[in-house]
């Protein structure tokens, strides 16, 4: 059939092609919606009706580029945003789980396959390896509800990880079958090609990763190609190895995990990138694939696409309710984990796939497995978002151990070129799910030509709102006219209901007039400290943040009985989970306790270990255990509190002195006037704190001063 201007169908040219295609993206998920019907499916649909099986509008394999893309970009994602510390927290439990989706769907389904249907050994083994599998789908779902931290969702991800596996390898292993290479050498050449291939990937693409982000640190563009590369180069390296490259993009995918905070602009970009072109043009490429016409030659085909849709919705239930028994979980948190762990997509059809490439299985089990595909997303989805709604609903009925108001953000701007940092930390320390805006504050003081500087600061500042839309967060700058830095923030913090204050170190030359204004008036960070009550970080950054291995935080005794304990645990919680980094906690045997506890109520998931010492000095015994990539923070308090310690005033000198090339941050507790009384603080000690402050500076100016007549 013949097109205007010499266009035939079915289509060659990419440009027509890409037209098509890109309008499909769009439209199909907008009129699907309405039906309240997933996106994937309408993708793969839209694919069965643009095929050669279909309206034959576009020919056969010219979009397989991308859609091999698409299949590599799902396994990368699968394993990039998976959580590792919930997966290492309930590991056991998601062993259970993990264990029974894949065996009994194994087990079940080969039976059915081979003594049913009457398949060979080698399809049997595939297709009930291709019931033991599943995809995520309806993962979205329970993020939106604010469930996905619930035990049942995190084992269920969990479980993805050996299930998958096991199944890919069960893949090689068929593969080298087929091919007349199942022997000794074989195993011995797999399984030594396979444990050099998983420590390359697992080991060095950290290590390389890691070198590339601190030696790049800005170039946006050049970060998303570094991690494209390192993709297909996983999945080139599994190929070398005997395997699929699916298993290769996964294991990418793992070992860029701690690399790539979920909240970063990196981040972003990745998950656009696959959501918007290369995983639309998969589904897609897969629907291509499916002749229903075969569904009508004969009731077989009938038989098979009914028999192997009941078999991966039932044995995937049984598994599910087998954890449920064994780990005495709800009824509701059963159907959770039913609901994502039913869906079959991703390495489902990979397995598939490669099957029906190598002969191993006819056209009827792969259009009976695009069926397969079609029904258990759907139902894999509504059985989430059903139950998913119950289990909110039971969640939000919980009593919190602690009573949270909204928590707001200031980043006072020094230096608007080093906004970036400081955005990018305060980003990592949301622990809430909803998108707070994240304020940055310039105190200007009152003189000649203001408005000129007021707007040429608003412009300065642009890239820092430009830089916060990249991670979806929405920045909001202020100005303020004030007699000082100080009084500027604190009456903001006060107007704007700020939680947190987040200030660049600085680090001025110490002149001999610096030190004696400084000593009679104190440092702007002093004066910050003396006039602001809520939690202030104080941060030096040298590196990347999602470069971090590991967060060393120092703990002054009686930490645990200041005011913003609870806070700043929650806070640093949330930082380790987004910087991908384990946390050393150094601090009194009693003090670890409390953290402890702490970590328990707000069901952390970091990976955490202590180290004890009775006093802050012996701190510094620990530099050699510190390394170049490893972050500092030192939990300091305001004179006059119960966990203050005169050795944290040396502190930033110490840290400046003894590791120059790491990441610090102070961190100063929220304390409030009106609760001093319930940590034992008496009010008198509020009020001369200023004071005294002032008196203790004027000694210290006098000590120097004699030292030097006496020179």
């Amino acid at each position: 059939m013949i097109l205007l201007n010499g266009f035939t169908f079915p289509l060659n040219d990419p440009i027509p092609i890409f037209v098509i295609v890109l309008f499909i993206i769009l439209l199909a998920p907008i009129l699907l919606r309405k039906l309240r019907i997933p996106s994937i499916i309408g993708l793969i649909l839209a694919g069965m009706a643009i095929g050669d099986h279909g309206f034959n509008l576009i020919a056969k394999g010219s979009i397989d580029l991308f859609g091999k893309a698409g299949l590599l970009y799902i396994m990368f994602l699968a394993g990039l945003e998976l959580d590792m510390a919930e997966f290492k927290r309930n590991r056991y439990k998601s062993l259970v789980f993990g264990f029974f989706t894949f065996i009994i769907p194994l087990g079940l389904g080969f039976l059915l396959c081979y003594y049913l249907l009457h398949f060979n050994f080698m399809a049997s083994l595939l297709v009930s390896s291709m019931f033991a599998t599943h995809t995520l789908v309806a993962y979205p779902l329970a993020s939106r509800m604010g469930i996905a931290k619930n035990e049942a969702v995190t084992i269920t991800v969990g479980g993805t990880i050996i299930t998958d596996t096991a199944v890919l390898l069960i893949l090689a292993v068929i593969t080298g079958s087929i091919k007349g290479e199942l022997n000794q050498q074989f195993w011995l050449k797999l399984g030594f090609s396979f444990l050099v291939f998983a420590l390359i990937v697992l080991v060095g693409f950290p290590l390389v990763g890691r070198w590339f982000f601190k030696k790049i640190k800005d170039d946006q563009t050049t970060h998303f190609i570094f991690v494209f590369a390192m993709v297909f180069l996983g999945a080139l390296l599994a190929e070398l190895a005997g395997v699929e490259g699916i298993i290769g993009a996964f294991l990418a995918g793992l070992a860029l995990n701690q690399l790539i905070p979920h909240t970063s602009p990196l981040m972003n970009r990745i998950e656009f990138a696959g959501n918007a072109l290369f995983i639309p043009f998969f589904l897609i490429s897969v629907g291509m694939l499916v002749d229903l016409k075969v569904l009508l030659k004969g009731n077989e085909a009938l038989i098979i696409a009914g028999t192997l849709t009941a078999m991966a919705l039932s044995t995937k239930w049984v598994a599910a309710f087998i954890t449920q028994k064994m780990l005495r979980f709800s009824a509701i948190q059963r159907n959770v984990m039913f609901g994502l762990s039913t869906s079959h997509a991703a390495a489902t059809i990979a397995v598939i796939l490669i099957g029906y490439n190598m002969k191993i299985i006819d056209e009827h089990v792969l259009n009976g497995t695009i069926i397969l595909i079609l029904v258990t997303c759907t139902v894999g989805s509504f059985i989430t978002a059903n139950a998913g709604k119950k289990l909110a609903i039971v969640e939000a009925g919980k009593i919190p151990d602690v009573i949270n108001m909204q928590e707001r953000i200031l980043i006072p701007v020094i230096d608007p070129d080093k906004t970036d940092d400081l955005l990018d930390f305060s980003v990592m320390l949301n622990t809430q799910q909803q998108k707070v805006p994240i304020y940055m504050l310039t105190v200007m003081q009152d003189e000649d030509r203001l408005k000129e500087k007021v707007a040429l600061n608003n412009k300065n500042l642009e890239k820092a709102v430009k830089h916060g839309a990249e991670t979806d967060t929405k920045v909001q700058t202020i100005t303020r006219v004030d007699l000082n830095m100080a009084n500027g923030i604190a009456r903001a913090v006060k107007e704007m209901l700020i939680s947190d204050v987040v200030i660049e170190w600085s680090n001025k030359s110490n002149t001999a007039t610096a030190f004696l204004f400084n000593s009679l008036f104190g440092t702007t960070t002093q004066n910050i400290l003396n006039s602001v009550w809520e939690t202030v970080f104080i941060c030096r950054f040298k590196y990347p943040l999602n470069t971090t291995t590991k967060i060393v935080l120092v703990l002054t005794k009686n930490a645990e009985y200041e005011i913003g304990f609870h806070h700043w645990v929650k806070r640093v919680i949330a930082l380790s989970k987004q910087a991908g980094a384990r946390i050393q906690v150094c601090c009194a045997p009693a003090t670890q306790k409390a953290f402890a506890k702490e970590l328990t109520k707000n069901r952390g998931s970091a990976e955490v270990s202590y180290r004890h010492f009775e006093e802050v000095e012996d701190f510094l015994v620990l530099a050699r255990e510190i390394h170049s990539n490893d972050m500092i923070i030192a939990v300091s308090a305001r004179k006059g509190t119960i966990s203050y310690h005169s050795y944290m005033e040396n502190l930033p000198g110490k840290l400046l002195k003894h590791f120059e090339k790491n990441n610090f941050i102070l961190l100063y507790p929220e304390q409030r006037q009106a609760e001093y009384r319930e940590t034992g603080v008496q009010p008198e000690d509020l009020v001369l704190t200023p004071i005294q402050d002032q008196i203790d500076n004027i000694n210290k100016l006098s000590r120097a001063v004699k030292k030097i007549f006496k020179k």
